[in-house]
């Protein structure tokens, strides 16, 4: 199920995309948005977890392509808009696609195919994501695989990054880690600790037990988010 969140200033467009999603086997609408500001606040803080966010360009305030540059860390990004002039720009964001409005239904399924393809590459792990972090040794450079992370803890000034069998501290902020951090795969659970969703073990009593055994507890700020997470993973019986 891909989660979708829609954000434009005009009612009208949102209105339609919200109803090619809710047509659309696979996909899931977990809200929309008039005001780019107000949307940026919501994914920044978790408040909405999204693995697509359809975004509008021109906007009042805050356009579509300074948006994606502060959220594109949280959700894959398909820009919307009327004008073709600033299709240029917009790829030198990292999105998938850029539909030109208006928008057809067929065109609103090209695009999904083409996030369904990335999600899918991402999950089988045939992108492989990695990143270097300077390490305690004065000029070392450790590189990390993401898949390999079980979580990553607060330590004051640094952050404790814990991997299958070792672990690294290194001089980086836990928003600066959210940033980098695939955000279909980590999530913010507490403000001392983002873990790796695929690394959980089992969920029980409010606490996350991670494969390593290390239990993690659900801060209230961010319960919400984690629900809507499993809500989306949980298989239930419908008998």
């Amino acid at each position: 199920m891909i989660r979708c969140y829609v954000v434009d200033n005009e009612e009208h467009a949102i209105g339609l995309l919200a109803d090619y999603i809710q047509k659309t086997e696979g996909l899931e609408l977990v809200g929309t948005e008039l005001d780019p500001t107000v949307a940026n606040k919501k994914i920044i803080n978790n408040e909405v977890v999204a693995d697509l966010t359809f975004l509008d360009i021109e906007m009042p305030q805050l356009s579509g392509i300074d948006l994606a540059a502060q959220i594109q860390s949280h959700t894959h990004i398909v820009f919307t808009t009327a004008h073709e002039h600033f299709a240029l720009k917009a790829f030198d964001t990292d999105v998938i696609d850029y539909i030109l409005k208006p928008i057809t239904y067929l065109r609103f399924l090209n695009a999904i195919r083409k996030v369904q393809k990335k999600i899918s590459l991402m999950e089988t792990g045939s992108i492989t994501p990695h990143i270097f972090i300077q390490s305690q040794e004065k000029g070392k450079l450790v590189n990390i695989n993401l898949s390999e992370i079980i979580y990553i803890e607060n330590a004051e000034n640094y952050v404790r990054i814990i991997l299958e069998d070792k672990e690294y501290l290194t001089y980086l902020t836990m928003k600066e880690m959210e940033k980098i951090l695939p955000h279909d795969t980590f999530l913010r659970l507490h403000r001392a600790y983002i873990i790796n969703t695929k690394k959980i073990d089992f969920v029980k009593a409010g606490v996350v037990h991670m494969k390593n055994e290390f239990p993690v507890n659900i801060g209230d700020t961010y319960r919400d988010a984690f629900q809507r997470y499993m809500n989306g993973k949980v298989i239930r019986s419908t008998r």
